[in-house]
């Protein structure tokens, strides 16, 4: 799906519409020494493995993509959940 790269939308700060810009939103990579992987870590060492059982397979073909809107005024960063597409294109 094509989209465009820039869009009018309301800003939250500004309390306007504004001229925003948009990017797909990608996820920072993991930290290794937070409590949570450190926690997971500890339940699937040892005898008794894991601790959910582990996914085979996936159900779905395509995931939710994340759009991020920049507002070209203040800078402000607004995320919504976007469609549920194979491919986007900006």
């Amino acid at each position: 799906m094509k989209m465009q790269k820039e869009m009018r939308k309301f800003c939250p700060k500004c309390k306007t519409h504004t001229v925003q810009s948009v990017a797909l939103y990608k996820k920072g990579k993991d930290r290794i020494v937070a409590e949570g992987a450190r926690r997971h870590a500890e339940d699937k060492k040892g005898y008794g493995g894991q601790k959910f059982p582990e996914l085979k397979r996936t159900a779905k073909t395509t995931k939710k993509m994340t759009l991020r809107y920049t507002c070209k005024t203040c800078q402000y960063k607004t995320m919504k959940e976007g469609l549920r597409i194979r491919k986007l294109e900006i």
